[in-house]
């Protein structure tokens, strides 16, 4: 028996009992005539006393020799502490050691095993097994767990059944580069990893399991980023004879069991919002609607003078900074600079102070009036102390900078808050995106998302105008979910599939099981995947998903740990049929 308890266990009332502790090596305290270690194992710490009083002088002595990180297993007797420390679950006892066994000795590691720990990112993630034994990773990996078996309780329970779909499936467009795997059976063809599993659960409705669920690992070959990683992991649901009213009550349910159970928030019902709404009012489809500042379109009332940039601009929008006008001109300059950065890609911005004495002052002063600029504060909502920030230009572009310079000033404010969760639906998405470029257009989810009920007949007159039966759940401006109701019957698919571009020989090549299934009775069904790594870092008051999972990738798509990806010897590469030239 290596430990009768763990570390985490032991309180005032086992005092003299006789335990097995077995862990690591957290901290040694050698005052000389008296040795403390901490051991620690995941569920906490326990002191260890060894002194001269009590102890045999080689087992002192064995005891001032142990390392941070080794092993050991001790055996001794539960004692009340003379120094309690308030600050530890077990800060009322310690153990007294009768027997020292060193079960495996160590090296010291690389960075401390600390809460706050001298490692930066990258040593830690090269030890990753390390990082994994500090507090903050041990509590987001059983968080994430917590998550995890709240999702599954609550979809079983709602009669949801999970089933496994294949990882080796036929590489179609779905947005994102594919990952390929050769196939050393079969010369020059290649396997996809699945981007998500989204045919194969449309095909388990029409294998009639009605409500479908799966926690799974998805693929996708694209640029990284902080909330984004090649593989992440998604709960994968769908549902059969479904509207989208059902889909949205269920998973908004699901959403809320989740608040209540792992956040202890009540959260009523989630506003909806359209997608044209979504980007007037915040200038991007995933509002977060935590704090105000929402936009206000300036064009009537700031159209009218003789400044050219905001005549000749297609949009003027502004929104209203709360205690803004307190901001100096250095810190307005400082703004100003931050969104002309090449990220952002404004060309500059107008700004109105509203005096706390009803008056306003602006840096366009030499083209408006008090009334005109009493006007744009209307418009903004602003109030008498708040800021106007005020771009303009081509009205997708300065949307999108504006939502940036928003969330940047809410997160300067304090208004981003990580204990708050503001939930929301955006619905009603545009079916098919047009593609500037090449003047195609291109589905806006994915091509089995059906149009919204009445409007097919639209795909051939204004295809741009049509809205998808699709919806999108955002937590705290992260999309978390989204989904749609599909298209289930073969005919209107092969006209989704004509709009996208597809020849019917290569809709057949790609979605022919697809469509064939769709002939034997497919029904009506709709579904919607949560990124769970994303829903679990946003619960846990973050937003960097690499915190969420035992061993992320880094930036560049590596995992430094195991040094993945590397090359292949030539022998394997021979078996798979592939030569590279170098």
């Amino acid at each position: 028996m290596y430990r009768s308890y763990t570390c985490g266990e032991l309180r005032a009332a086992y005092a003299n009992s006789d335990v097995v502790l077995s862990g690591w090596v957290h901290k040694v305290r050698d005052k000389g005539f008296v040795v403390w270690v901490d051991l620690r194992d995941r569920y906490g710490i326990t002191q260890l006393v060894f002194d001269q009083e009590r102890t045999e002088a080689a087992l002192l002595d064995s005891a001032r020799e142990l390392g941070r990180e080794t092993v050991i297993q001790i055996k001794g007797k539960v004692i009340e502490r003379a120094s309690k420390n308030p600050n530890l679950p077990t800060g009322d006892i310690e153990v007294l050691v009768s027997e020292l066994n060193i079960l495996n000795p160590s090296l010291l590691p690389p960075f401390t095993i600390e809460d706050e720990t001298d490692g930066g990112e990258d040593i830690r993630m090269k030890y990753r097994y390390l990082d994994i034994r500090r507090n903050p990773v041990k509590n987001n990996l059983i968080f994430r767990h917590q998550v995890t078996m709240e999702v599954r309780k609550y979809l079983s329970n709602e009669g949801f059944i999970e089933v496994e779909t294949p990882y080796l499936i036929k590489s179609t467009p779905e947005g994102a580069r594919d990952f390929l795997v050769p196939s050393r059976m079969n010369e020059g063809q290649f396997y996809a990893l699945p981007q998500s599993p989204q045919t194969f659960k449309q095909l388990l409705m029409v294998g009639g399991m009605d409500k479908y669920f799966q926690i799974v690992k998805c693929f996708r070959d694209e640029d990284l980023r902080a909330d984004r990683q090649p593989e992440f992991t998604q709960i994968d649901c769908e549902m059969a004879f479904v509207e989208q009213e059902d889909i949205l009550n269920t998973f908004e349910g699901l959403t809320k069991h989740l608040l209540k159970e792992i956040k202890g928030v009540e959260a009523g019902d989630f506003p909806r919002m359209t997608y044209d709404e979504a980007m007037c009012l915040y200038g991007n489809d995933k509002p977060d609607i935590r704090f105000g500042m929402q936009f206000g379109e300036l064009n009537e009332v700031a159209q009218h003078k003789d400044f050219n940039v905001f005549n000749s601009a297609e949009l003027v929008v502004g929104i209203a900074v709360p205690g803004g006008a307190t901001y100096t001109r250095k810190e307005i300059d400082k703004l100003i600079d931050w969104i002309k950065r090449p990220q952002v890609g404004a060309k500059g911005m107008v700004y109105v102070k509203c005096n706390e004495d009803g008056s306003y002052k602006s840096s366009v002063d030499k083209f408006y009036d008090q009334e005109d600029l009493a006007k744009w504060a209307e418009v903004t909502g602003a109030q008498k102390g708040d800021l106007i920030c005020v771009l303009s230009g081509k009205t997708d572009e300065t949307r999108a900078q504006l939502s940036v310079l928003r969330m940047e000033l809410a997160e300067q404010l304090g208004l981003r808050k990580p204990d708050e969760f503001a939930p929301l639906w955006v619905i009603d998405f545009p079916l098919l995106e047009l593609d500037e470029e090449t003047g195609t257009y291109h589905a806006m989810h994915h091509p089995f998302t059906s149009p919204k009920p009445g409007q097919l007949e639209l795909l051939e007159k204004d295809p741009g105008a049509v809205k998808a039966n699709a919806y999108d759940l955002v937590l705290n401006g992260n999309e978390i979910g989204g989904g749609s109701i599909r298209i289930h019957d073969k005919e209107v698919q092969a006209t989704m599939f004509k709009h996208l571009g597809f020849t019917p020989e290569e809709a057949r090549e790609q979605f022919g099981f697809l469509m064939d299934a769709f002939q034997y009775g497919a029904p009506p069904h709709g579904g919607i995947a949560f990124g769970l790594d994303r829903l679990v870092a946003i619960l846990g008051g973050q937003e960097t998903i690499r915190d969420f999972i035992a061993f992320p990738k880094n930036n560049s798509g590596r995992d430094v740990m195991i040094d993945a990806p590397a090359n292949i010897d030539g022998e394997q590469l021979k078996e798979l049929h592939l030569k590279l030239d170098i």
